[in-house]
């Protein structure tokens, strides 16, 4: 057989099992087998053109097989829990405790937690003011001569039967104080740390609490505020 016989062959015969897999209740259809004088093959549907040999085979026509059923939609799968967010952590921080020097009037220094210092009350005339005579009350210098011109006491005014000072009220004083820089803060903290050391080798039994009280503060204060210093 030719090779061109044999391709003709194989294609009728691959179109004769596609038309065979078809449904036993598809419609029948003709096959036209037609070869003209050159010898060239051709398949067709419809009767062959005059001066062809014609050869004819009847099939079942193919149909389209029954639509697939619809595929079941999966639902969405739910989005994966997240993570809750962690709550944000507040942190307060204190800012260090300011420590002041003060000066006495007389050139003392200390220090002080605060910018007042020590207030305290004291009389006019220990800051320079003048003092007023006043009434005494035992009379008219009771015993005593009157005053003689020259006396110290004869430039007071005479007020009723008898002579005194009157010394102008008191008055707050405050001394001046400015605020330490940090650094010099902590090193008197801890000086003042030593120097309770120091007496609590050497105090009574009913000091040493008040000295443990003190020094607790005093370590409380430098491990807050002198982390740094």
């Amino acid at each position: 057989m030719s090779p061109g016989r044999a391709f003709r062959s194989r294609s009728l015969t691959a179109l004769a099992l596609c038309c065979a897999a078809a449904s036993a209740g598809a419609a029948e259809v003709t096959i036209y087998r037609c070869t003209d004088a050159q010898g060239r093959l051709t398949l067709r549907d419809t009767p062959c053109a005059s001066g062809q040999r014609q050869q004819t085979q009847t099939m079942l026509r193919p149909v389209d097989p029954p639509p697939r059923p619809p595929t079941a939609v999966q639902p969405a799968a739910a989005p994966a829990p997240t993570a809750a967010a962690p709550r944000p952590r507040v942190l307060v921080i204190q800012p260090p405790r300011p420590m002041y020097e003060c000066v006495t009037p007389d050139g003392e220094r200390y220090t002080s937690d605060t910018s007042e210092g020590n207030p305290r009350w004291l009389p006019m005339w220990s800051l320079g003011y003048p003092a007023y005579p006043s009434r005494n009350p035992l009379g008219d210098r009771v015993g005593a001569p009157p005053p003689r011109l020259g006396d110290p006491d004869a430039r007071l005014p005479r007020h009723g039967h008898g002579y005194g000072v009157l010394y102008g009220g008191n008055t707050l004083a405050r001394d001046e104080c400015h605020a330490l820089p940090q650094q010099d803060v902590c090193a008197r903290l801890r000086d003042r740390r030593y120097q309770l050391d120091r007496r609590y080798n050497s105090a009574l039994q009913s000091e040493r609490a008040q000295i443990v009280e003190q020094q607790r503060g005093i370590d409380a204060r430098l491990n807050t505020d002198c982390g740094a210093y």
